[in-house]
């Protein structure tokens, strides 16, 4: 995910991150700028150059990082855009459907303020792995072009997202026909600015919309432990419900109207249930393998293909590319579905709900009972533990845990393991546990998910002392 070593520059999950002035400097943006412009510059050596849309969130600095890397592509002989205001980056993602060969982001998503970081679009989606592998070559051995001090062609690029956005979800129809107040929480995040003026009308109520660099003193992740205030002012303004974006709006998180944080476990299967009761959707359902199983039994009742891929919407859009996939989902809060880019979006989500509650006339709260008494409980939890040292090879050590399994864990047999991004090992009644290891830092992340919270809390202790043991 980050890189603090200014001689590797890596993309990892879902693009480069580093620390403001430490690792993500001007020179560094220069050296990504110049290796992104070599791989174009080979990539497209026999055809025209692709055009390059440049876009940027609101964090410190991150306008000037932008014109930067605008100014570097330039005087490679790219015909680049760059935004004229801070730009969600579902957006940019929109503009590399619509005639950009390739757009960059600057932001670091979700991290702390100091914290910024570089995504890279394309096909209405993020870079696929091997495009990114290969930037990160170029970029070891770039060497940058001086600026030629000519202009940088200059656009206002929020209109196109705002009509594609309305396309999909009339906003203005929809917020007319609310039952009561929606409370948006923007977590000071780009989501204001390029969708906000689509979440105006007298039925939306706005928390932390202003530009804030800062965050508010935490980070603009969309989970419950920083949703406190967005909880609080559901429960005030007897809210229909309550959603948050994460810095750069892809992310999203919903609040029930009684007050309740629902986890993406949570989440996906209501927007799931919804979206097949439309009747018109019969491709695959494809999750991250760190997601809980509510979706798999939705999808096996509805007699749909089910798929899991690793960690990182990359992956699930890759399926969504090359595959009949109705509906795509990641633990940490991003959704897609048939008709739309193949990319995760915070505004289209939170229009997409809206319609939700509108057409069925029910609450969020009766929604998710009604999931539950049909499909079970979900009880997700996530733990990071620390190790005594990183574990470079994530398929090695899942191998080597896997030889190790005992018949039955907690009572019920082992029915299934996958290896694609760690070790996910299913039980007979629907329980799971997923292990991690991060890779680049001594952390084991573990994910689980059973009927209650105290079964959820043994199954990860349990997979704690499986590692301690390995």
């Amino acid at each position: 995910m980050s890189s603090h070593q200014s001689n590797h520059i890596s993309f990892g999950t879902d693009g480069f991150r580093g620390i403001i002035a430490r690792d993500f400097t001007y020179d560094v943006v220069r050296k990504i700028a110049q290796g992104t412009a070599d791989y174009l510059s080979y990539r497209y050596m026999r055809t025209e150059k692709p055009a390059v849309a440049v876009g940027y969130d609101r964090r410190f600095m991150s306008d000037r990082f932008a014109r930067t890397m605008a100014e570097i592509l330039s005087v490679n002989g790219f015909d680049v855009a760059l935004s004229a205001t801070p730009l969600a980056t579902p957006a940019v993602s929109l503009l590399t459907a619509r005639g950009y060969g390739i757009g960059i982001v600057i932001t670091a998503s979700h991290n702390n303020h100091h914290y910024n970081g570089i995504k890279v679009k394309q096909n209405g989606r993020s870079a696929p792995p091997s495009v990114t592998a290969e930037i990160e070559n170029y970029v070891a051995k770039a060497v940058p072009m001086k600026p030629s001090g000519a202009p940088v062609t200059v656009k206002d690029f929020r209109p196109a997202y705002v009509e594609y956005l309305n396309s999909r979800v009339p906003a203005a129809k929809v917020q007319a026909k609310l039952a009561g107040p929606v409370v948006i929480d923007f977590m000071y995040g780009v989501g204001a600015e390029t969708a906000g003026e689509l979440f105006n009308s007298k039925n939306i109520i706005r928390l932390r919309d202003r530009h804030d660099p800062l965050f508010g003193g935490i980070s603009p992740e969309p989970v419950e432990k920083n949703l406190q205030e967005l909880t609080a002012a559901v429960k005030k303004h007897k809210a229909l419900f309550g959603v948050a974006l994460d810095g750069d709006a892809d992310r999203f998180a919903l609040i029930s109207d009684n007050g309740r944080y629902l986890t993406p476990c949570q989440t996906a299967p209501l927007l799931l249930e919804y979206l097949l009761s439309k009747g018109q959707y019969k491709g695959k359902i494809v999750q991250s393998v760190s997601m809980g199983f509510l979706t798999r039994r939705i999808a096996r009742a509805a007699g749909l293909p089910f798929d899991e891929t690793p960690v990182g919407f990359k992956y699930i859009a890759e399926k969504m590319l090359s595959e009949d996939v109705t509906f795509g989902v990641e633990e940490s809060g991003g959704y897609a579905w048939k008709g739309n880019l193949p990319e995760r979006d915070g505004a289209l989500t939170a229009l997409f709900v809206m319609e939700m509650t509108i057409k069925t006339g029910k609450t969020i709260s009766a929604m998710y009972a009604e999931i539950e008494k049909k499909y079970g409980k979900s009880c997700f939890v996530r733990r990071d533990f620390k190790l005594e040292k990183a574990i470079p090879n994530k398929h090695s050590f899942a191998v080597k845990i896997k030889k190790k399994l005992p018949k039955l864990l907690l009572g019920h047999k082992i029915t299934e393991t996958n290896t694609i991004d760690g070790l996910k090992i299913a039980l007979d009644n629907d329980w799971w546990v997923l292990m991690r290891p991060s890779g680049t830092e001594p952390l084991l992340r573990t994910y689980a998910e059973t009927d209650s919270q105290e079964n959820t809390k043994k199954l990860l202790d349990l997979a704690c002392r499986l590692v301690e043991h390995k």
